[in-house]
């Protein structure tokens, strides 16, 4: 027992003489392993057989048609039939849910993960539209900060819009509106959006400098589920909201 008392103490005195010293990391290499069929020959049979149950019970519910859709929604700047109707359909969710006015929608198109063809709309293909667990939010903006959004849209290529109509001339914002008004940089505006966005990603900071932010516990997934849903059959359009002229 002396012997590993003795020998604890010896460890302990070491160790602060360790850390004087700092590992460093003199180089590092990488190799990208690609995911494909190439992987199948490790995969592991007996779990597969554990999980399949479970993959069948999703499959099945995932492939329930909740909508329809007599055209294809697609996905492209500066706008497209998707972004149209997931920011329609958020803008009226919002609406619903809080508790004042609702001026415009915002939903980047990056956020938007695929094109629905015509046909049938699953419960599967919203979840893959939006896989996020983002939630709606509805920012306080001034008319200056709008503004700026609208220049981030110019510079990047466009974003979702609904409520306001931009326009874009050889890459510089030439006219902004709100509710068929040309916004006010001093007046306040309400913008619904995800929590995602209101961090100000996406080239969109403009939304931190919000000066007032109310947030909800809907899921935006859920929302646009239950837009299908309500709706039925799915229509969206381009329509002109975000116009960029060369």
């Amino acid at each position: 027992m002396r012997n590993v008392i003795i020998f604890a103490l010896s460890v302990m005195l070491l160790l602060p003489a360790c850390q004087k010293k700092p590992v460093q990391v003199i180089s590092a290499t990488t190799e990208a392993l690609p995911v494909n069929a190439n992987a199948d020959g490790i995969q592991d049979a007996a779990y597969l057989a554990y999980l399949a149950p479970t993959k069948a019970d999703l499959e099945r519910e995932m492939g329930v048609q909740i909508g329809y859709a007599p055209e294809p929604l697609w996905v492209g700047a500066p706008e497209c039939p998707m972004l149209n109707w997931a920011t329609d359909a958020l803008w009226e969710a919002a609406k619903k849910a809080y508790p004042g006015k609702v001026d415009v929608a915002i939903v980047n198109m990056g956020g938007m993960r695929c094109d629905w063809p015509a046909g049938p709309v699953t419960r599967g293909q919203v979840y893959e539209l939006m896989p996020f667990d983002n939630i709606l939010v509805v920012l306080t903006l001034k008319g200056e900060d709008i503004i700026a959004l609208c220049e981030s849209f110019a510079k990047y290529g466009g974003q979702g819009v609904a409520g306001m109509r931009v326009t874009v001339i050889d890459g510089h914002l030439a006219d902004v509106q709100v509710g068929g008004k040309a916004v006010d940089p001093k007046a306040l505006y309400t913008v619904a959006t995800s929590d995602y966005l209101a961090g100000g990603t996406d080239h969109m900071d403009a939304l931190t400098r919000n000066v007032d932010c109310w947030k909800s516990d809907l899921l935006m997934r859920d929302l646009y589920l239950e837009a299908v849903q309500t709706q039925d059959t799915v229509r969206a359009a381009v329509d002109g909201r975000m116009t960029m002229k060369p």
